[in-house]
C-alpha cells in the first residue's frame, strides 16, 4: 500500500521515460552531424584544413552573405520550391484517387492493390531510377518507342533530358511512383474510418459524388490529407538521390535543387563551409513544414 503514493507520482513520467532512449539515440545520430554542420556554416573550411585536421577559420556570417547575394541561389530555391509543389500535388492527388478508388473495390482487388503499393514503396530508389532511365532512354527507349508509334510523332532518337523542362516531368514521375504508396495508403486507411452512413444520408438527400466528396468525405479525412501532404512536402522539398541518379551523377546546373546544390558546392567544388550554410538554409526552410506536421499531429491528438 506504500508503493502506491510513489506509483502516482511515476505515472506522469512514465511516457518520457519511455520515449528517452530514442530521443537519446536521435541526439547522438542526427544532433552531433547537425551540431557540427551549423558550426562549418559559420567557419570557412578548405582542404588544407580537411587533410590537415587544423581548425577552420571562423568567417562569422560570410558564407551566408555569399549564397544569399548570389541570384543563382535565389533560382534554385524557386525550382525546388515550385519542384515540390508539383511532386505534392500529383502526389496527393493520385493518391486520393486511388485510395477512393481501392474504397470501392472488392477486397481482393483491395488486396491485390496493396500488395503492388506496398512493392513499389519497397523498390530502393536506385532500381526505380534505373528503370526510368531506360524507359525514357534517347536510343532504346520504350516510352519513345511507343509515342513514336503515334500519328505525326517522331520521338526516334529523343533526348528527354536536352530541356530541363522535359527531364524535370521525368525526374517529377520517378519522385511521384515512389511516394505514392504511402499516400494512397495512408489515405485509405482514413477513408475507412468514414461511417457509411454519413454519405448514405449525404445522397439521400440529394446530393451528387462530388457534393459527397466535397463535403461529407473529405473534411473528415483532411486532417490525415494535410498531415500527409505535409510530410510529402518536406521529403520532396529535400530530394536528391532521384536527380543525382537520373543525371548519371553529374547533374547539370539547369537541375540543381537544394539538395543536389548543396552536395555539389561542399563535394564537388570543395566550398565544405558554402555547402554547410546552404544546407543549413534548407533546414530552416524545411521548419516551417515540420511545425505544420507537428500542429497537425497534435491535432490528431486532442480529437482522439
Amino acid at each position: 500500500m506504500s508503493t502506491d503514493p510513489v506509483r502516482r507520482r511515476l505515472r506522469p513520467l512514465l511516457p518520457y521515460l519511455l520515449i528517452g532512449p530514442s530521443l537519446l539515440a536521435l541526439l547522438v545520430v542526427l544532433g552531433y552531424p547537425l551540431a557540427d554542420m551549423v558550426a562549418l556554416a559559420f567557419q570557412d573550411m578548405t582542404r588544407k584544413e580537411l587533410f590537415s585536421g587544423a581548425a577552420p577559420p571562423w568567417a562569422g556570417l560570410a558564407q551566408f552573405r555569399t549564397i544569399l547575394g548570389d541570384g543563382f541561389f535565389w533560382t534554385v530555391v524557386a525550382r525546388t520550391a515550385l519542384f515540390t509543389v508539383v511532386c505534392v500535388t500529383l502526389t496527393m492527388m493520385f493518391g486520393l484517387l486511388i485510395a477512393l478508388l481501392m474504397r470501392r473495390t472488392s477486397p481482393w482487388v483491395r488486396a491485390v492493390l496493396a500488395g503492388v503499393l506496398v512493392a513499389v514503396w519497397a523498390m530502393p530508389v536506385m532500381v526505380a531510377a534505373a528503370v526510368f532511365r531506360w524507359l525514357f532512354d534517347a536510343d532504346y527507349g520504350v516510352v519513345n518507342w511507343l509515342l513514336s508509334r503515334l500519328p505525326g510523332i517522331d520521338l526516334a532518337r529523343h533526348n528527354w533530358f536536352t530541356d530541363p523542362w522535359q527531364g524535370f516531368a521525368v525526374i517529377t514521375a520517378v519522385v511521384v511512383w515512389g511516394a505514392l504508396p504511402f499516400a494512397a495508403i495512408t489515405l485509405q486507411a482514413a477513408l475507412a474510418q468514414i461511417p457509411p452512413e454519413l454519405e448514405e444520408a449525404a445522397r439521400i438527400d440529394g446530393a451528387g459524388p462530388f457534393q459527397v466528396l466535397r463535403y461529407v468525405t473529405f473534411p473528415v479525412v483532411k486532417p490525415v490529407f494535410v498531415m500527409v501532404t505535409t510530410l510529402m512536402a518536406i521529403w520532396d522539398f529535400g530530394v536528391f538521390n532521384q536527380i543525382w541518379l537520373m543525371r548519371g551523377g553529374q547533374p547539370e546546373r539547369e537541375y540543381y535543387v537544394l539538395g543536389v546544390y548543396s552536395f555539389i558546392e561542399s563535394f564537388a567544388v570543395n566550398r565544405y563551409s558554402t555547402g554547410a550554410a546552404i544546407a543549413l538554409v534548407t533546414v530552416v526552410l524545411l521548419l516551417a513544414g515540420a511545425v505544420v506536421y507537428l500542429r497537425q499531429m497534435l491535432k490528431l491528438g486532442e480529437a482522439e
